[in-house]
């Protein structure tokens, strides 16, 4: 038997492995999951039916258009059909947009730390990553990140809220950033957090879009909307971009259950909405109890809260853990921690309140 390996491409080496959150442990102490950023609540009204119903046919193919989400999404947003493309969640869009803009000696911006997914897709593209520190206060250095473009830069991620700080930039600032990057270099709008915002002074991603070419905004139906598990987020860009990502897409990659899912969910945004509302109150609630136990947490407009740790991390999560939640560590640096139901929260709380008394 020949000793050789396939060759593969060497832009693979070294790419760093994607950490999902940590479950809880089934049958250990661990009670609650609070490490994935994912909706506590069951699944929205007339969801289950839909998917009940869709699941009778899948033995057939999806409608790879996804066209009834499609038009669903057009009325919804008041854009064009042509605008919009669909994959398997934000990032599954996000590395749609990689592939599309961006090869070996081509450059791709992105603050750090951020989703951690963009330097993985960055990297399989062959592509190379221009990470940009953060500011003291855990928020996107624009600046910076307008001071790094080059000739090479093909494609700019800002992800807003931020993940996982949580923090956001406002509209002045990121009005006067796009002014300043290139027409021929994409911007794209990561808005996984976007139903979670409560401050006015953060621009709905859609709206820049409307009048700049170079403005994509990612949405996903993973967050708010509670559809984590199956995986449909979507685009909303100009025609050349948005025809790009039809391209680049995965044929039938977004089932017929998450299609209909998406669609009942997109039906029952009252309901939605009084679901987020309450996420939104709990979140408030989080952050001033950790602020009154004496910790120092940004601001933040997303469905968690972040906690700069650096060395005390990991005995961080692990003092979580042993009370009954698991949270995501990002070792040395700090821990995100998703705002859940109640009970989760109030017993990460007493973790936190426990840890910071042991100081």
């Amino acid at each position: 038997m020949s000793e050789t390996n396939p060759k593969l491409r060497a832009e693979l080496e070294g790419i760093p492995t994607y950490k999902p959150g940590k479950p809880a442990a089934t049958g250990g102490p661990v009670a609650y999951k609070l490490s994935s950023n994912e909706n506590p609540y069951p699944p929205l009204p007339g969801v289950l039916e839909s998917v009940t119903a869709a699941a009778c046919a899948f033995n057939r193919y999806p409608d790879m258009a996804c066209t009834g989400l499609v038009n669903e999404l057009s009325d919804r947003f008041g854009v064009p059909l042509a605008h919009l493309a669909t994959g398997t969640g934000s990032v599954g869009v996000a590395q749609q947009l990689v592939q599309a803009t961006s090869g070996p000696g081509d450059e791709v911006i992105y603050a750090w730390r951020s989703f951690e997914a963009y330097p993985i897709i960055t990297q399989i593209s062959g592509a190379r990553s221009v990470p940009v520190p953060l500011t003291p206060g855990d928020v996107h250095d624009l600046d910076a990140m307008a001071d790094a473009i080059t000739d090479r830069t093909r494609l700019i991620f800002v992800c807003n809220p931020n993940n996982p700080t949580g923090t956001v930039v406002r509209r002045a600032e990121l009005e006067r950033f796009l002014d300043r990057v290139p027409g021929d270099v994409l911007v794209v709008l990561d808005e996984a957090y976007r139903e979670f915002i409560r401050d006015a002074e953060v621009p709905d991603g859609v709206e820049l879009y409307r009048e700049r070419p170079n403005v994509c905004v990612l949405r996903t139906f993973s967050k708010a909307y509670g559809l984590a598990g199956l995986r449909v987020g979507f685009a909303i860009a100009h025609e050349p971009v948005a025809a790009a990502l039809r391209k680049t897409a995965v044929p039938f990659g977004v089932s017929q259950l998450a299609q209909e899912a998406a669609i009942a969910s997109l039906r029952a945004e009252d309901e939605l909405l009084g679901r987020v509302g309450s996420l939104v109150c709990e979140r408030t609630r989080v952050v001033d109890a950790l602020r009154g136990q004496g910790w120092t947490v940004p601001e933040t407009q997303a469905n968690f809260v972040w906690l700069r740790l650096g060395e005390r991390t990991a005995a961080f999560a692990q003092t979580c853990e042993e009370h009954g939640v698991v949270v995501r560590p990002f070792p040395g640096e700090g821990v995100r921690v998703t705002v859940g139901e109640t009970e989760a929260n109030d017993i990460f709380l007493k973790a936190a309140e426990a840890f910071r008394g042991a100081l």
